[in-house]
């Protein structure tokens, strides 16, 4: 093949990686374990709690049945709506949405059944029992799935990736992969055309070139992928791909074609195959209709029940404010909101009242992102406001704001005129909803992001938000509140 690309194209290293202890599918065969185990566990507690609501008197035979039956039936509907798949595991949120949809399943199949029967089941059991599974479950593999993320941020449990593209596609989903290691791909090596193969390709993101496309079953032996992720390019066209999976086909290894690197996943795209050609369709995100407007509706309804249940501790974080420095407990700031409607954001006073005037004084030493102001260590924070920050207490009266429908529980961060300013016309797009008091921004290390990053995280949300995955980040926020990391 060297000689046939010349003498200035430099041939590739022979490159051998160390094989890890335990291959993916002893790793996946054991998480799913667990995870039935546990799924198990927790129908076996939902069905307790479910007998014991009954009173004395009642004949509890039926139920002890249930009570014995239903872990098992529990199981069987996870398996039946896929939950146990490795390929909705791990990542995303469809392992929490085919986990409801078996509850609700068996639900209709539970309450279908006893009408069949002529068995009159008892309404506070089915209240009590199958939402306390649902949530167990959902509950246990959320922390599953953070103790394998735990692991992954360690470098265990990854799944070793060959890349087929061109360098720049190839060097953008390397680092997006090193980014996000709880996606569980690591790269072991890449394969380019063969007239591009060069020396010190790819060196920057730490990648090896192992080959041209026509090696790639070799370079899979030789470096233990399991899985071959196809970048677009001419190249690689029908006929070379079907190619490539039958080689693939011999070795059990994964065949993952990307049409183009775009945040647009989940429900908005579908495989609709044209004479047997699959073709990508992907549908408009949702900005308005009728899940825009139960969207509204929960936010409406949790920032009212949130704002009751935490007046007491609003009321007494003020008095503190107040005492700690002068000037008032409320900081009122101009927020662009959806379509660029500006509206005043509020918050707890977390800075000296001056603080405004002081900013000239400290810009040379901005640690932001080069276009908000950003000090680890700002003189004009005060003691409370230390605290407020760092459990992002003083983001507590923007619950009068969701109430208001100005801002939604979920969303991109409310940025500043002056950013707005800035922006180019791609950025804009952040603006097409209403913005959040957490997001993706809120999760993934908010103020530790760079501009770019946080940008493109606010536009992932925009193009492929769902009910299912605000209800995910509001979970997240919980543990990102309680890290230190990126709150200043």
């Amino acid at each position: 093949m060297t000689a046939l690309l010349g003498a200035s194209v430099a041939q590739p290293r022979t490159i051998r990686i160390a094989r890890p202890a335990i291959t993916t599918a002893q790793w996946q065969r054991r998480y799913v374990l667990r995870a039935a185990l546990l799924d198990i566990a927790v129908g076996l507690v939902g069905a307790l709690l479910g007998l014991l609501r009954f009173e004395a008197g009642r004949t509890g035979i039926p139920y002890l049945v249930l009570t014995v039956l239903l872990p098992v039936a529990w199981l069987l509907s996870l398996a039946v709506c896929r939950a146990y798949e490795p390929r909705f595991l791990f990542v995303g949120n469809d392992e929490y949405r085919r986990v409801t949809n078996a509850a609700l399943w068996l639900t209709a199949l539970l309450v279908g059944s006893s009408y069949a029967v002529n068995f009159e089941l008892a309404r506070g059991y089915v209240l009590i029992t199958l939402p306390v599974t649902a949530l167990g479950t959902l509950a246990g593999r959320h922390l599953l799935r953070h103790r394998l993320h735990l692991a992954r941020a360690r470098g265990e449990c990854m799944r070793p990736v060959l890349v087929m593209g061109y360098e720049r596609a190839v060097a953008g989903l390397c680092g997006q992969l090193q980014r996000l290691p709880h996606h569980g791909m690591k790269v072991v090596g890449a394969l380019l055309p063969a007239d591009r193969i060069r020396a010190g390709a790819l060196s920057d993101v730490g990648v090896p070139v192992v080959g041209s496309f026509d090696d790639a079953a070799e370079a899979v032996a030789r470096t233990g992928a399991d899985t071959v992720a196809v970048l677009a390019c001419p190249e690689l066209d029908a006929q070379a791909l079907r190619r490539l999976a039958w080689k693939l086909e011999k070795s059990d290894t994964d065949l993952i074609v990307a049409p183009a690197l775009m945040d647009a996943a989940g429900p908005r795209t579908t495989i609709r195959p044209i004479d047997g050609l699959p073709m990508l369709h992907v549908e408009h995100p949702e900005l308005t209709g009728a899940r825009r407007v139960v969207k509204t509706l929960i936010d409406r309804f949790m920032a009212a029940l949130i704002l009751v249940l935490l007046a007491p501790v609003m009321v007494i974080i003020a008095v503190l404010i107040r005492r700690d420095s002068p000037g008032p407990a409320l900081f009122r700031q101009v927020r662009v909101g959806q379509d660029g409607q500006p509206f005043t954001v509020y918050k707890f006073r977390t800075m000296q009242d001056s603080a405004e005037a002081r900013l000239a004084a400290l810009l040379e030493k901005d640690e932001g992102n080069g276009v908000l102001f950003k000090m680890r260590l700002d003189p004009r924070i005060t003691r409370i406001g230390r605290t407020l920050r760092r459990y992002s207490l003083d983001e507590l009266p923007q619950l009068f704001n969701v109430l208001s429908g100005r801002m939604s529980m979920v969303g991109p961060r409310p940025p500043l005129p002056s950013e707005v300013e800035l922006y180019v016309p791609d950025t804009l797009r952040r603006l097409a909803v209403k913005p959040g008091m957490t997001g993706l921004w809120q999760v993934s290390g908010r103020s530790d992001l760079s501009w770019e990053e946080s940008v493109r995280l606010d536009l992932r949300y925009v193009e492929n938000w769902s009910l299912t995955s605000d209800l995910v980040i509001l979970m997240r926020t919980l543990g990102a509140v309680l890290r230190p990391s990126g709150a200043y």
